[in-house]
C-alpha cells in the first residue's frame, strides 16, 4: 500500500511529523530518518452545509481535516492545472495551511503577495480560519476575504483566478480576493433560470439597503421630517408616541439591542431550549412591550422588518447590524442630511479600498459594461461560458496581467 513518506534531516521537522501521528524509521548508519504516514484520527462525517443553504446543488460541505477537503475539491476539478501548495504557520500549534489555485488562471503577483502575508503570521495557536483572515485581508468594515463551506462554490471561485486557503481544523475555506458584489451572488443564482436569478439578486440588494437605512429613515422622518410620511401613517406614529415614554430614536435603539440579545441567546443556547427562547422573544418581549406601552407598534414593525431583511444577505449581517445602529443614531440627531452624509461616507470607503490591488467595488466602480452580465443581471450560461473573467482583469486593477 502506498503511504506518505518523507526523509527528515532536521530535528524540528521530525518532531512536528511525530506529533502529527507519523511513524519514524531510523536505520543505523543513515543520516536521515524516514517518516511514514500511518496516522489515523476520528473526524466528523461529510454533512449538509448549515450556513450556505441552497435549493439546488451539492449537499456536501467541508469538514475539519484539510486532507478530506482537498479530496472534495480534486473530485470536482480533475485537471492537472489544479495545484495544492502546502504551507505551515510557524506557531506552537504548527497549523497546516494549503493554498489551492489553477496555475493558468491565478495571478503570480497576487499569489506571491498572499504567500508573503501568510509567512509573516506570528500566532502561537491557530484554531480557526478566522485567526489568519485579519493578516491577509483589507482593513475596513467590509471583508476583503470570502468564506465558504461549500466545495462547489470554492471550485467556481478558483476557476476565476482566485486562491482558496484551506486551514487544517476548520470547515470554512477562505477565498482571496473577494469583491463586495460577490456577497449578493449565491450558488442558486447559477443553477436556476436567469430571469428568476436576476430577480432574486435585485431582491438581495434591496433587502440589504432596507436593513441598513429603514430604521434611520423612520426615526429621521418622525423626528425632523414628518412631511415625508403619509397622513395616515403619521397619525399612527404620533398616536403611538403619545402612549410611550421614549423618543423614536431611543425606542429603535432599545428594540434593536433586545433583538441582538435574543439572537445571540438563540445561537448559544442548547438546542432543546431554542423553542423557549423563540417563545419568550416573540410573545413575552414583543407583544408585552407593546401592551405595556414601552414601545410603539410601528417601531416594533420597522425593526422586525429590517431584522428579517438582514438575513437575506447573511455574509453581511455583522456589518448590517452595526450600520443599522449607527444610522438610527444619525437619523435621530441629524435627520436626512446626516443619513445622506453617512451613505456618502460608506460609498467613498467602498470605492477607495482595494484588495490585493484590485478595486473592492469592481466592476461597479470602475464600471465595466461587460461584467454587468453577471452583476446587474444573471445572463444564461450560453453567454457566461464564452469568456470567463479572471479576477485580476477587473477594471481598475493594478495587477500585472499574466
Amino acid at each position: 500500500t502506498t503511504v506518505d513518506q518523507e526523509q527528515m534531516v532536521e530535528f524540528d521537522s521530525l518532531l512536528t511529523k511525530l506529533m502529527s501521528g507519523f511513524a519514524m524509521l531510523a536505520i543505523d548508519g543513515c543520516d536521515f530518518i524516514l517518516s511514514i504516514g500511518v496516522q489515523s484520527f476520528a473526524y466528523r462525517s461529510i454533512s449538509e452545509p448549515s450556513n450556505e443553504v441552497v435549493q439546488r446543488g451539492s449537499r456536501e460541505s467541508f469538514v475539519e481535516p484539510f486532507v478530506i477537503n482537498i479530496s472534495m475539491i480534486r473530485r470536482r476539478m480533475k485537471t492537472p492545472k489544479l495545484k495544492f501548495e502546502r504551507m505551515q504557520i510557524q506557531s506552537e500549534s504548527k497549523t497546516d495551511v494549503c493554498l489551492c489555485y489553477l496555475r493558468d488562471k491565478v495571478s503570480p503577483q497576487i499569489l506571491k503577495q498572499l504567500k508573503n502575508n501568510i509567512s509573516k503570521i506570528k500566532l502561537e495557536t491557530v484554531m480557526a480560519s478566522g485567526y489568519i483572515a485579519p493578516f491577509i485581508e483589507r482593513r475596513g468594515l467590509f471583508n476583503g476575504v470570502g468564506v465558504s463551506e461549500r466545495p462547489d462554490t470554492v471550485c467556481g471561485k478558483i476557476s476565476e483566478g482566485r486562491i482558496a486557503i484551506i486551514v487544517d481544523g476548520t470547515p470554512n475555506v477562505l477565498i482571496v480576493p473577494h469583491l463586495f458584489i460577490e456577497n449578493f451572488q449565491t450558488f442558486d443564482d447559477y443553477a436556476t433560470r436567469p430571469f428568476f436569478a436576476t430577480f432574486t439578486r435585485w431582491l438581495k440588494v434591496f433587502a440589504f439597503f432596507l436593513s441598513i437605512f429603514l430604521p434611520g429613515f423612520y426615526v429621521a422622518s418622525g423626528t425632523f421630517h414628518p412631511e415625508f410620511l403619509p397622513q395616515v401613517l403619521l397619525t399612527k406614529v404620533v398616536q403611538a408616541q403619545s402612549e410611550t415614554p421614549f423618543s423614536l430614536m431611543i425606542e429603535c435603539i432599545m428594540i434593536h439591542i433586545i433583538y441582538e440579545i435574543l439572537r445571540e441567546a438563540g445561537l448559544r443556547v442548547p438546542k432543546p431550549l431554542g423553542h423557549a427562547v423563540s417563545i419568550v422573544g416573540g410573545l413575552v418581549i414583543g407583544e408585552a412591550a407593546v401592551q405595556s406601552g414601552l414601545v410603539g407598534p410601528p417601531t416594533l414593525m420597522v425593526i422586525a422588518l429590517t431584522a428579517i431583511s438582514s438575513y437575506v444577505v447573511p455574509s453581511l449581517y455583522e456589518q448590517t447590524a452595526i450600520l443599522r445602529l449607527i444610522f438610527i443614531i444619525i437619523g435621530g440627531t441629524l435627520g436626512f442630511w446626516g443619513i445622506t452624509l453617512g451613505f456618502c461616507a460608506i460609498l467613498i470607503s467602498l470605492c477607495s479600498e482595494s484588495i490585493y490591488k484590485i478595486p473592492f467595488s469592481a466592476p461597479l466602480s470602475p464600471f465595466n459594461l461587460k461584467s454587468m452580465r453577471d452583476v446587474a443581471i444573471r445572463a444564461s450560461w450560453k453567454i457566461l461560458r464564452k469568456d470567463v473573467e479572471k479576477i485580476q482583469n477587473m477594471p481598475g486593477s493594478n495587477v500585472k496581467k499574466k
